[in-house]
């Protein structure tokens, strides 16, 4: 009987190992070629992002910083505006008032640097032969100083030192000349950002929906409230620092007391967490050179005006302006600074206090329940409250009731008559 089941391989026509060249198997999809071309234009425009990025680092940096600072001063710029003055004028105005006083605190720092490095080289064979007798009579060694300077002089490292810098002084001139560059761009872009805020808030609203316009006009008005309070702020404290430290200063008589107080202001307040260190080294080494009681004298006047600024001036100044607690700004100069560098350390308090404000305008808040783990004070507090609850529930006790198996003389019934009108010697009523 045929079994009819049974199928020949020679009448299945598409077989998958059919072995020609142009069978299903050898054949590509429609869809890979397109893939592929569609991935390489992927990676390319990524690697070149990625390229352009890089070459324009500085610049997005020269413009971030512009940025902040235009909103710096964007404040007094719309005080003047608001009266009367054009936004272009009142800019200038402001960016010369910030050019004059950083001028005026370079030229006195270096007037002061200038004349203690004049003062060190004329004392210089001085300090030579006091640490030369110090080492003679310590040492029991037999120097003279005009045998050192010899020594100093013909030596390989000072000489290989000055042709070394002698060769760099190309190199110098272009990083002094590139640094000139950037702080012109960024005075420039800052300029253009100041005088044409409202225009340039106006492009950026003109290509958003009118529900998203609200929010970007509350963010910028956030950060420029934010960003002009900090800087507002640190410089009012700059300035009752360095009057203070100036004080201190004019008083010991320690030399070029104004440049060392605007000195101790400025750094102390515009560079974060080290300021306070790097301003009050400078006077102490002075105030060393005159006395070193003075030093002491200073080193613990520092001390002191960083604990009054910290618990008493700094809480009220900035209360309004960049409320942030100590840990959240150290934590933002350290991210700011791994970010960016020095510039990341500079705007890293006003953009985590702009981000802390839209947040804070942005996320809902709920009521805390009264307890005394976020309460905080321990049993103290506790023990406290308890007895707080016992003294409430003995006065909100009704009074107790008179006896009425007994009277008494002297005990007053719930009428106010005395007891012993209501029983006399036996039972009561």
């Amino acid at each position: 009987m045929r079994d009819t089941w049974a199928v020949p391989a020679t009448e299945n026509p598409t077989s998958h190992d059919d072995p020609r060249p142009d069978g299903p198997a050898a054949r590509m999809p429609r869809w890979l070629p397109r893939a592929m071309v569609l991935a390489l234009a992927l990676v390319a425009c990524f690697q070149l992002a990625s390229w352009a990025f890089h070459q324009l680092i500085s610049l997005l940096l020269n413009v971030l910083i512009a940025f902040f600072l235009a909103l710096a001063v964007e404040p007094a710029v719309d005080w003047m505006a608001a009266r009367g003055m054009r936004r272009g004028g009142a800019t200038a105005l402001v960016f010369l008032g910030i050019l004059v006083g950083t001028a005026g605190f370079f030229a006195l720092l270096g007037s002061m640097l200038a004349g203690q490095i004049a003062t060190m080289v004329q004392e210089f064979p001085q300090y030579l032969d006091s640490v030369i007798s110090w080492i003679n009579s310590t040492f029991h060694s037999h120097l003279s100083r005009v045998e050192v300077q010899n020594n100093l002089l013909k030596s390989d490292w000072l000489q290989k030192y000055v042709q070394d810098s002698a060769n760099n002084v190309l190199a110098v001139s272009a990083t002094v000349l590139g640094s000139l560059f950037n702080l012109l761009t960024v005075a420039l872009f800052s300029f253009y950002f100041a005088a044409d805020g409202p225009r340039l808030r106006r492009a950026l609203c003109s290509v958003l929906p009118p529900s998203r316009q609200a929010e970007v006009l509350r963010a910028w008005e956030i950060a420029v409230a934010k960003t002009g309070g900090y800087l507002y702020s640190r410089g009012l404290m700059a300035l009752i620092s360095g009057i203070a430290h100036y004080v201190l200063l004019e008083i010991l008589g320690v030399p070029y007391a104004p440049a060392l107080g605007m000195w101790v202001g400025l750094v102390s307040q515009f560079i974060p967490t080290i300021g306070t260190y790097l301003a009050g080294a400078l006077p102490i080494l002075l105030a060393f050179t005159v006395n070193p009681w003075y030093a002491l004298w200073v080193f613990g006047f520092v001390v002191i005006y960083q604990q009054f600024e910290n618990y008493l001036l700094q809480p009220r100044i900035t209360a309004k302006t960049v409320d942030i607690h100590p840990a959240v700004a150290f934590g933002s100069v350290i991210a700011g600074t791994a970010l960016m560098g020095a510039v990341g350390a500079l705007i890293a308090i006003p953009a985590t206090a702009t981000l802390q404000a839209f947040l804070g305008a942005y996320v809902k808040r709920y009521e805390v329940t009264d307890d005394v783990r976020v309460r905080g004070g321990g049993r103290r507090r506790r023990a406290s409250s308890a007895l707080h609850r016992l003294r409430r529930s003995l006065h909100d006790d009704p009074p107790a009731a008179p006896l009425e198996g007994r009277g008494g003389g002297g005990g007053r019934g719930e009428d106010g008559t005395d007891g012993g009108e209501r029983g006399t010697g036996g039972k009561g009523e």
